[in-house]
């Protein structure tokens, strides 16, 4: 399996969906390292058992969308820009960074609003996720790229994911502009962020499963 790329304290979502691992990691022990398997709460490996409550896709679009297309959303930071292109039922999403791009305050995005059931804040989800560094430009996790969903309880990430996806409605696909407070305050070595580094997702919200 592969390494975690994402979260706050341990990995937090299942099956193959490193990113979101990392994300539960800024909230760890000084030094602490992510396990490094899924993004499974407490470094679990293993689907999350819950009763599906809404449909949920099979896999994640990992083709590169069409060239030329207008992006959905165009977001100028503190420094630098971002022009983010959401996903489709057969491309992956696009996030444009002209950089350094950083931003004091998080933002989120609608990029298309998805027609199902509100998602708690505290809601177990499944989601294609993309995430990129403001800094470089560079794509340090993606579920695309695998081709498969992730799946983790919101109240188990940072706080920008969870911002970005409670209160959306599944179906929905979203961006978040992020400040360093509400992903790695202190960075994330083994994803390459950086104390200070602000970053990007792109996320489709397949559906609610526990």
């Amino acid at each position: 399996m592969k390494s975690t790329r994402a979260f706050r304290s341990a990995a937090i979502v299942a099956g193959a969906a490193p990113f979101v691992a990392l994300l539960a990691a800024c909230g760890s022990d000084a030094g602490a390292e992510p396990t490094p398997t899924s993004p499974a709460a407490n470094g679990s490996s293993s689907a999350v058992a819950a009763p599906s409550q809404s449909p949920v896709a099979a896999s994640c679009p990992s083709a590169p969308p069409a060239a030329g297309g207008t992006p959905e959303w165009t977001l100028p930071g503190t420094t630098g820009n971002v022009a983010v292109t959401g996903s489709t039922d057969s491309a992956a999403p696009e996030i444009k960074v002209a950089g350094p791009f950083g931003v004091t305050a998080t933002q989120v995005h609608t990029l298309v609003a998805g027609d199902g059931p509100v998602v708690p804040d505290t809601a177990t989800v499944s989601v294609c996720y993309m995430g990129v560094n403001g800094r470089d430009g560079s794509t340090f996790d993606s579920s695309y790229e695998r081709g498969e969903p992730a799946e983790f309880p919101l109240d188990g990430v940072v706080p920008g994911f969870q911002k970005a996806i409670a209160g959306q409605k599944v179906g929905s696909t979203v961006a978040v502009a992020m400040d360093p407070a509400d992903g790695y305050p202190e960075g994330q070595p083994s994803a390459g962020i950086q104390k200070g580094d602000s970053l990007v997702f792109a996320i489709k919200i397949l559906g609610i499963t526990g």
